[in-house]
């Protein structure tokens, strides 16, 4: 029997995302990302409901307009200091920065540019304003064990898939 993607269902899976307009890869997970689908939304809502009733072996493409689920681009959102006020450990570029406002509230920029100077944080999500496409490869659809159903997906966690990809919107 087929096992098809729904609430309850432990889905593992493979993804890359392309900017549609240049074509370039922004980021891909190569070994399967497991989750417990209806549980542990790892992607947008959106890609989600495209996984429903897929199979092992599926491929699908979703097309995804940043604007829509980020928002606009908000340039405010981009700072540039001397580098010499920037703590060393901040010093490369794609390096997330966890800031926080006057008010409180926390928000993560990511270091997008540096030269001899200067260095430039970027708190719009990389995705913000860009139209891509989710590329999606089904590896595996099966009852989750125990321990998965608890925790909601894969047991191990991995570190090499890129948390702004995976923000619930």
């Amino acid at each position: 029997m087929i096992e098809t993607i729904h609430d309850g269902k432990y889905v593992e899976l493979t993804y890359k995302v392309v900017d549609r307009k240049s074509g370039h890869v922004l980021t891909a997970v190569e070994f399967p990302l497991g989750y417990v689908h209806g549980h542990n939304e790892i992607l947008s809502p959106f890609v989600h409901t495209q996984l429903e009733g897929r199979s092992a072996g599926d491929v699908i493409e979703v097309p995804i307009d940043g604007n829509r689920i980020f928002g606009a681009r908000d340039e405010s959102l981009v700072f540039t200091d001397r580098i010499e006020n920037v703590p060393e450990e901040y010093r490369q570029v794609g390096t997330s920065i966890l800031m926080e406002n006057d008010k409180g509230q926390a928000r993560s920029f990511i270091v997008t540019q540096i030269d001899d100077k200067t260095l430039t944080v970027d708190g719009n999500n990389p995705l913000c304003g860009r139209e891509v496409v989710f590329t999606l490869e089904i590896v595996n659809v099966r009852e989750p064990t125990d321990e998965e159903a608890r925790a909601g997906g894969a047991i191990a966690v991995r570190a090499d898939v890129d948390p702004s990809l995976m923000r619930p919107v």
